[in-house]
Formats: structure tokens, sequence, C-alpha cells
């Protein structure tokens, strides 16, 4: 009988978050202030996140302690299951042995709740009542809606433009839980109203997006932090155990991963699920094939040049030293909302620049013919953004079954795409566009990048 199911003891879900900096081949670059190019110091910090996620952000701590609190919100869906993908495998006819793990059954219906539920809960802990933040495709600003409610806080979310308008039910979600969804760039901010002036026809980006929702905090005077749901060392800091409860999953049965894949816009679900192995692999030995899946319409990993750059817009964030295609940069409209992002974390950018990871790019039909493979398999609707990580789970398995070998492939399915029906309408109906980026519109986005030193 196939065990479709993985399912992990509850007394046995994990009580610490893996810490992957004390792990890699070198010292991460320190992030640096956007006023004086200077390595940040806590106190640069303070005016947008509370105290225990700005010691989070830079511990060397090779394990870092769940707290109780955010122990029994996890208990709410925690842990996912590790189902194996015994009827795609047999659609694929390949050899490999195909795993994902299931971040889709949380109550926001995708991995984002890891993190929102641990920063809702260190802020109101510091004694804030307000948290401001930015959403692209909608996943992460309804995790933080869901978060804010079970802690008792206010919530602001700033929804780019081309999702506000693409997928009314997310921001229906999201106000269901209370929050304010704000359409970005808007008229609610300076830097919204500019943006505005100049551009009144653009899609937005995520880097408006951020912009918008620090500027709200900074001028709070301490009142309003703001939430980020990706790219932040504490981010993906919480993120990890997802790849924690699949290792322990995988065991349970015999395996351990060839491939470990997951789709790419700032980096926490695939640094979620692949963070925890990495040991295995610079320590271990094994080798291990860590790939990061992003939209050829924004191949930040691909294409993009590794240096210092802000991650908004409007240059208010620390300089970090990623992937990046221009803070300026706004891709366009694809459907995979959570991956319309010019940079990247730096940890997992680090982690490719040494050659631990690699990156591939997509364009949108061949994800979503993935994605409608995928649930008529399994019997689940994947989100735009995890269709790129199982399109490259698919051509993985394809290729074991042109070179007859048996691997272990494991992928992030980071949420359902219960609220992207009209992407998979336009796929149906071929009207689904492909983008690409020519090299003029990335030299131009390259030049918006400041120069360091």
């Amino acid at each position: 009988m196939n065990q479709y199911n993985i399912l992990l003891d509850p007394a046995k879900m994990p009580d610490a978050w893996y810490n992957v900096i004390p792990d890699l081949p070198s010292p991460p670059a320190p992030p640096l202030h956007p006023g004086t190019q200077q390595p940040v110091t806590p106190a640069d910090l303070e005016a947008l996140f509370p105290p225990a996620l700005i010691e989070q952000e830079a511990s060397a701590e090779p394990m870092i302690s769940i707290p109780g609190e955010i122990m029994d919100a996890y208990r709410l869906w925690r842990p996912t299951p590790l189902r194996r993908a015994y009827r795609l495998e047999k659609a694929l006819d390949t050899p490999a042995k195909i795993f994902y793990k299931n971040e889709s059954v949380s109550p926001s219906g995708s991995h984002k709740l890891n993190t929102s539920v641990a920063q809702a809960y260190y802020n109101k802990s510091a004694g804030i009542n307000e948290l401001t933040t930015e959403t692209g495709a909608g996943q992460w600003g309804t995790a933080l809606s869901i978060a804010c409610a079970m802690f008792d806080m206010k919530c602001t979310v700033y929804m780019v433009r081309v999702s506000f308008q693409q997928k009314p039910y997310r921001r229906s979600l999201m106000q269901l839980y209370g929050a304010d969804v704000v359409s970005s760039p808007s008229d609610t901010t300076d830097f919204g109203k500019k943006i505005l002036a100049e551009q009144p026809d653009t899609t937005g980006s995520l880097g408006i997006a951020i912009s918008e929702a620090i500027e709200v905090a900074a001028k709070s005077g301490g009142r309003i932090k703001y939430s980020l749901g990706s790219v932040l060392n504490h981010v993906l800091l919480h993120q990890t155990i997802i790849g924690e409860e699949a290792k322990l999953q995988l065991a349970s049965v015999g395996e351990s991963p060839d491939v470990v894949i997951g789709c790419v816009g700032g980096g926490s679900n695939f640094a979620g699920v692949a963070f925890p192995f990495v040991p295995d692999k610079l320590k271990g030995g094994k080798d291990i094939d860590f790939i990061a899946v992003e939209p050829t319409a924004c191949p930040t990993l691909t294409r993009g040049p590794y240096a210092y750059d802000f991650g908004d817009t409007g240059q208010m964030t620390p300089l970090l030293l990623q992937y990046t295609l221009g803070h300026d940069f706004v891709p366009p409209g694809i459907h995979a909302g959570g991956l319309r992002y010019h940079g990247v974390a730096a940890l997992l950018a680090q982690l490719v620049k040494e050659k631990v990871m690699r990156a591939v790019a997509y364009y949108q039909n061949p994800c979503f013919e993935a994605a409608t493979l995928f649930a008529q398999c399994e019997g689940i609707v994947p989100a735009p953004e995890s269709s790129h990580a199982i399109r490259a789970a698919i051509d993985e398995a394809i290729k074991c079954k042109e070179s007859g070998q048996t691997k272990t492939i494991l992928f992030n399915l980071s949420g359902h795409g219960h609220f992207d029906m009209t992407a998979y309408d336009a796929y149906q109906s071929g009207t689904l566009e492909d983008f690409d980026l020519d090299e003029e519109a990335l030299q131009r986005a390259e030049n918006a990048i400041p120069k360091i030193g």
C-alpha cells in the first residue's frame, strides 16, 4: 500500500529554528546603512523591528529556541504533511522518487504563517500593537493579517497594484481577518504619491510597496513597526521548521534528498526547505543539488549582478549584498506575484554565489502546464509561485527517466492556488503571456544599483 502522507508526531515537532549562518563557507557580508554606507548597528534597525528580531538577524547561534506561545500557534497546522507524489511519478513514468512538503495546509494557505506568527509575537511582547507590511500575490499579507488577529494587533497591508486588481479574493481574505488593504502605489504615503505622479499607470512592485510600508512605520514615532515576509535573516530562520520537519519525515521512511527545489522571489520558502539540508552537503559530503527556481520575467539570480543594493524602491532599507535587477526595477505583471521582486535574500544569494546552490528560470506557460498535471495527479491546485518548483521537479524527474537514475527529489509546495483561478483561466484559454527581459531593460535596471566603495 502506498504511503501518500508521511506524518510527523506533533510531540516530535522541532522546538528550535535552524540558523545557517554558522555553517556558511564564509561569513556573510554586513548590511550597510542607506545613508552612510557603513555596517548597520542594532540601533539603526530599532525604528522598524523589535529587539528580539534584531538580535536574530545577526545571531551566530546554530539553533534558536521557539517560544511556547509560537509553538502553541504552530500546532494549529503543524507539523505539515510530507507527501510522496506516487501518481505524478506514474504519469511521468520516472524512476525518481518525488516528495513534497505541503505548506498549503496552513490557515493562510501558504508557508508565510511560519514567520508572521513569530514576528507578531515578538512585536506584541515588545509592546507594539500595530504592524505595517507589503504583499505581492497576497499570501504574505494574508499570513500577517491572521497573525495580527491572533495577537490582537492592527495590520495595514500595501498590496502591489497588479495583484490588488488580479486577486480580489485575496484582498477580501485579508480584510476578513481585520487588515486594512491599500493598493500600492497609493496616495496615503509621500513615496506613493511621488510614484503615482511619475508613473500613474504603473502596475506597482514589491519594492514600491515596501517603501510605502516602511515610511508609515518610520514616521510613527515607534508606535508602528514594519514586518517583512521574506529576504531578511530572521524571516528565513523562522521558515526552517519546514526543512527540519522534512528531514525527520524522510528519515522515518529511510530517505534523504538528492535534489531540493523551491521557487524564489525573496527566498523564504526555498530557504525554509533547503537550509536544514545545507550541513549535509557542506559537512556531511552528500552531493545535494539545491535548485532555486524563478520566473524569466524577474530573473534575479540567473541574470542579475551580485552587488549591494536597496531592498526597496525608495532607498529606505539597508543595502544588502545580493543578486539584484536594480531597486527601481518594475517586472511585468505575471500571475506569480510573490516572485516579482528585484532582489533576493542575502544568505541565499551567498550560497548561490559560492556554488552551494544553483538557480534556473522558467516562463509562465510551462509552469502552469506543470501545475495542471500536478493538480490532476495530486488533487491540489498549486499557487502560481509553487508551479515554478513543480516545473523544476518534473524536469529533474524526466532527466532521471532519460538517464535511468533513481534520485530522491524534494520540493516545497509553498501554497495553494484557490485564489488564483484567473491565472488558470488565462492558461486554459491560451491567453497567458510569457515575458522575457531584453538586455536594454536589464542594463537600465543595473545602472540604478548604487556604487559602493
